[in-house]
């Protein structure tokens, strides 16, 4: 299956999000982690695996010829799973990066804030 993704932030969000991962781990932190996803990071990729099996049972079912409402509702189903993997992400960042920095205080709680204001946005918008 070929296509043409569009990113998945603009280059003003991608800019945000990783100045806001530096602050997340202090200024010299590298992009590795410990994130707040880091402790689950095995059910996350586990997780993430069945997703993966879902969009490739959705090409089978187009290389099949399958009915469309029936692709239609497995595309539903995976378009849920992945909304739901981004909650739980955004759940570990709150309680991560958002308390590290809540303690930290200053400009830093305020850029969090935004960065994850901006995160439920990008979220709804799908």
């Amino acid at each position: 299956m070929t296509t043409t993704e569009a990113p998945l932030t603009s280059g003003d969000d991608a800019a945000a999000a990783s100045g806001a991962a530096a602050a997340c781990h202090g200024e010299a932190a590298s992009p590795a982690g410990p994130h707040g996803y880091s402790e689950q990071k095995d059910q996350h990729l586990k997780r993430l695996r069945r997703i993966e099996g879902q969009i490739r049972g959705l090409q089978r079912m187009v290389e099949e010829d399958v009915y469309c409402i029936d692709i239609l509702t497995q595309v539903s189903a995976s378009t849920k799973a992945l909304q739901s993997f981004a909650l739980q992400l955004l759940q570990e960042h709150l309680r991560h990066c958002v308390a590290q920095a809540a303690v930290k205080g200053g400009d830093e709680i305020d850029a969090k804030v935004a960065e994850a204001s901006a995160a439920i946005a990008r979220l709804l918008r799908t």
